[in-house]
């Protein structure tokens, strides 16, 4: 594994935060202020980053993305999380890697128009009674002819409100395993607007302003076969095959904003004097300088080998678990600290930092709880001894 970075990596790294930092950090204090992302807005810096090459960059380049290895992608991911999350995920939309399970007309329909700029896609897994244990999703799709009837609800969905379309997982079938009894998923295009689909307001959330969660009711809502992505019953595996590679996208936003932190840090106590010296040269303060930047590094190796694991082929899902927990606690921790290096500055809105403190916490809970993460870890470790 190389740890120096290409003169292409480097490229992408430096038009990447100069975009944000030019183009997304002058709207941020607004989109906190009012929780809300205008739309002309949108628009507007959406065009700015399909003009530089940034839009859709996680997209392979056959179907008119970047075609970045994952490393690469996953540089950019970093730098696009310093800024608030409602701005970069919107407008410098990353549509969804399970677009690419479709087939040809699916395609057509749902993929190319996300990839130009054209369309918005949401993922609905997540009920109100089952977050984690999709197993144990309510929500239910049956067959009727040629089409499926869906009903039930999903809530917490990110976005929806912006979305043209939902990729909505539904059970639609059981099967016995040792454990019991277990749902088979199937996964559904459903277009906004089809009836008996309706988006709903979600909830208030202290994280990441103006980037909303809606949610999402289907009354006997009747779709074609041919809005199945991928085939019946192997919903999980659509998903498995397609979204892996989210937990690290998580663990890179992350990062972004961490360094974004340590770095105020860095500077406050460089340059704040207190009882006659630079409070940097209390070693209260440099030894959590020290530590914020060696937690840092280790969220970031993590993060890195996995990646390079990943276009390897022998990536493991505790590979994906291990820099998804490291990340999300090491930004929880950073955030904390340096609020506390600033003092009562620090819970001011004039910095980012009170920001990024709350926005920190729905990190170690969306796209698999810490608790999960550690789950999955010990599990590969302990499986092979039949425990």
């Amino acid at each position: 594994m190389d740890f120096g970075l290409s003169d292409e990596q480097k490229m992408i790294v430096e038009t990447t935060r100069s975009f944000v930092e030019t183009e997304l950090y002058p709207h941020e204090a607004e989109v906190e202020r009012t929780g809300h992302l205008r739309l002309d807005l949108i628009k507007k810096l959406q065009a700015k980053a399909i003009e530089a090459g940034l839009y859709a960059a996680n997209m392979p380049e056959e179907v008119g993305g970047a075609g970045l290895d994952t490393l690469t992608w996953l540089l950019y991911e970093k730098e696009l999380g310093r800024a608030n999350y409602a701005l970069h995920w919107t407008c410098v939309a990353r549509p969804s890697n399970i677009l690419l399970a479709g087939n040809a007309e699916q395609r057509e329909k749902y993929l190319y128009p996300c990839i130009r700029g054209e369309k918005w896609d949401c993922l609905a897994m997540t009920e109100p009674g089952a977050g984690s244990d999709l197993r144990g999703m309510k929500a239910s799709a049956r067959p009727d002819g040629d089409d499926w009837i869906l009903n039930g609800t999903k809530h917490f969905i990110s976005h929806a409100d912006l979305a043209d379309f939902t990729i909505v997982f539904m059970a639609t079938g059981e099967e016995d395993t040792p454990r019991g009894p277990k749902k088979k998923i199937t996964a559904f295009f459903v277009d906004k607007g089809t009836r008996g689909f309706t988006v709903r307001d979600g909830y208030r959330n202290v994280s990441h302003r103006g980037y909303t969660n809606a949610v999402l009711e289907f009354d006997d809502c009747r779709v074609p076969s041919e809005q199945i992505l991928g085939e019946v019953h192997k919903g999980f595996e659509v998903a498995n095959s397609w979204l892996g590679a989210t937990r690290l996208q998580v663990a890179s936003t992350c990062l972004g904003r961490a360094e974004r932190a340590l770095g105020h840090a860095v500077e406050y106590a460089a340059t704040r004097e207190q009882f006659g010296q630079r409070i940097g040269r209390f070693q209260g303060i440099s030894f959590k300088i020290a530590d914020m930047a060696m937690e840092l590094k280790a969220a970031e190796l993590l993060t890195r080998e996995a990646a390079w694991k990943y276009d390897q082929g022998t990536v493991t899902e505790a590979d994906m678990s291990m820099a998804k927990l490291k990340a999300t606690e090491v930004l929880a921790m950073i955030a904390d600290e340096a609020i506390q290096i600033h003092g009562g500055m620090g819970l001011m809105d004039e910095l980012p930092l009170e920001r990024i403190w709350r926005d920190a916490r729905v990190e170690r809970i969306w796209e698999g709880t810490s608790e999960i993460q550690r789950h999955i870890i010990s599990r590969e470790l302990l499986r092979p001894h039949g425990a």
